[in-house]
């Protein structure tokens, strides 16, 4: 047995026992809205299993609900349609926010030029249910552009050795006998290639490390002298069959809300889930009444000629009794107003709690009305705001930086100008749901302009205090204006510049043509004088 993966299958083992006490809760997540996507966790391994659960669901309001705030999060946060991502610096000069612009809108086509949307949205779905995903990020080396990996929540357990950001995880995956031969060669062990000529679809268990190294070389270019480890090991071999290392920690786990004292989270089904199990209970009760009521409910007298346990009601039969009264029918006592009504409650419920009432459509077919427009993107900013802010954090600043940062190695990026030596520069964010939030301050300036041109009307000197440039800026930058479309404050200094000189240089010829008018008219006039003496 190799010591280091002695040493790490030890490790693993203790991850699993943490994980194992939050595992009840993720798989009842899974069970009332995806339970295929929840196979792996605790008492749910295989798939005929989750496909016997999904039988079971009664009510798809949890699933729908959770699938419309998952798409929501995906077009609010990364939408493929317009650029969501911008790189600013702490320079004004020109030519670095131009070559900044220009990286920025690279990054963005190569990253939805990639399997980045299908992805994406899978691992949403997994952030609203689980609290959690994993998405691994890397070059495809056989297309070339960027690869990425959505890996199933169960097979992952996260550790940070900084208390804040995942920055370890260890996924447990299955190979078959010829895949692992092709992936690690000679490595893969005598077990595994000998299964592979006899067996070669036999499946078997490897653990994928990704870890910080405690120490390593700046910029060195040798796998084992970048700063994250990774060690691929044989479960069953108890050897390392593959290591290699990354520059940047390359897999992406955003919470949407950390459970104290954990590395874990949990998603907004956790909150829907009692509404969301009852809800499942009360369909269950509603169909056993719906059958009672379409079938009916009897009662039979053993009378010595109707023998209830043998008696078969149904069209076309002729019962036996002694007497009409030896069977009748039984109310069944069931009060489907009181169902539907509580049945309409519950899904409300689960709907507000999964803002899929502010996330989705209001009216099917009737288009929204500006105010409503407003007052649904404010529900979405407060609602939405808090996830936003932490997935900014976790998600999209690390998966901006890790793409940044390969394509700058694979020399896919142009070269940056010589004023961009020494200047640091972040990631700034423009998707809709970040507009969202600054059409507040749009609301604000938009407010001071209406009730300023009013003041203006008796008080012209009102406009003094208003800075009307910095305010349209300031409204181009809330609303999401593309950079290209606003001029620099340069740019409109030499426009002016160029105006002025224009006005003067007019001013200058309309003011030597009134000379030469005078001149004219005044030697016109000496003319006639002299004629006249």
């Amino acid at each position: 047995m190799d010591e280091l993966a002695g040493k790490i299958i030890q490790l693993f083992g203790q991850m699993k026992s943490e994980r194992l006490e939050l595992e009840p809760h993720w798989r009842q997540c899974y069970k009332f809205t995806f339970p295929h996507r929840g196979t792996g966790f605790a008492g749910l391994t295989t798939p005929n299993q989750a496909r016997s659960e999904q039988a079971d669901l009664l009510d798809s309001t949890g699933s729908e609900a959770a699938n419309v705030l998952a798409a929501s999060i995906v077009s609010g946060m990364t939408p493929a349609n317009s650029q969501w991502l911008e790189l600013k610096s702490d320079t004004e000069t020109d030519s670095v926010e131009r070559w900044l612009a220009q990286v920025a809108k690279l990054i963005w086509r190569n990253i939805h030029a990639s399997n980045f949307d299908a992805e994406n949205f899978e691992a949403s779905v997994d952030g609203v249910v689980g609290g959690m995903f994993a998405l691994y990020i890397d070059i495809d080396r056989k297309k070339g552009g960027f690869q990425f990996q959505q890996w199933p929540l169960s097979q992952c357990y996260f550790g940070s050795t900084n208390g804040q950001l995942v920055d370890t995880v260890y996924r447990c995956y299955k190979l078959t006998a010829a895949q692992a031969v092709e992936r690690f060669g000679d490595k893969a062990g005598e077990t595994i290639l000998k299964a592979a000529k006899d067996k070669p679809n036999a499946k078997f268990e490897f653990l994928h490390v990704i870890q910080p190294r405690t120490k390593y070389t700046p910029g060195g270019k040798l796998a084992r002298n970048m700063p994250f480890q990774s060690l691929n090991i044989g479960i069953d071999s108890k050897a390392v069959v593959q290591e290699s290392g990354y520059n940047e920690f390359p897999v992406v786990a955003p919470r949407w809300s950390r459970i104290p004292g954990s590395q874990y989270g949990i998603g907004a089904v956790s909150l829907a889930l009692p509404d969301i199990k009852e809800l499942n209970t009360l369909k269950k009760w509603q169909k056993q009444a719906a059958e009672l009521a379409v079938a009916g409910m009897w009662i039979a007298e053993d009378d010595g000629i109707l023998n209830p346990q043998t008696v078969t009601v149904g069209p076309r039969k002729i019962i036996v009794a002694n007497s009409v009264d030896s069977m009748k029918p039984l109310m069944t006592g069931s009060d489907f107003n009181v169902s539907f009504t509580t049945e309409q409650n519950l899904q409300g419920q689960i709907r507000k709690i999964m803002m899929a009432d502010t996330l989705g459509q209001a009216n099917q077919g009737t288009p929204m009305t500006a105010t409503e427009v407003q007052a649904r993107l404010n529900l979405l900013r407060q609602q939405l705001g808090p996830v936003f802010g932490r997935y900014q954090a976790e998600y999209l600043t690390p998966l901006v930086e890790r793409c940044f940062s390969l394509m700058l190695r694979d020399g896919a990026l142009p070269p940056p100008p010589p004023e961009m030596e020494g200047v640091n520069f972040h990631v700034h964010f423009d998707n809709p749901l970040a507009r969202a939030q600054k059409l507040t301050e749009v609301s604000a300036i938009e407010q001071f302009e209406a009730g300023l041109v009013n003041l203006a009307q008796t008080m012209p000197e009102a406009l003094d205090v208003y800075n009307l440039e910095a305010a349209q800026r300031q409204k181009a930058f809330a609303l999401g204006v593309p950079v290209t479309c606003v001029r620099s404050e340069q740019e409109v200094a030499g426009i002016r510049q160029q105006r002025q000189e224009q006005a003067a240089q007019q001013q200058q010829a309309e003011t030597g043509q009134q000379m030469a008018l005078q001149n004219n008219q005044a030697a016109n006039d000496q003319a006639l004088q002299q004629g006249a003496a």
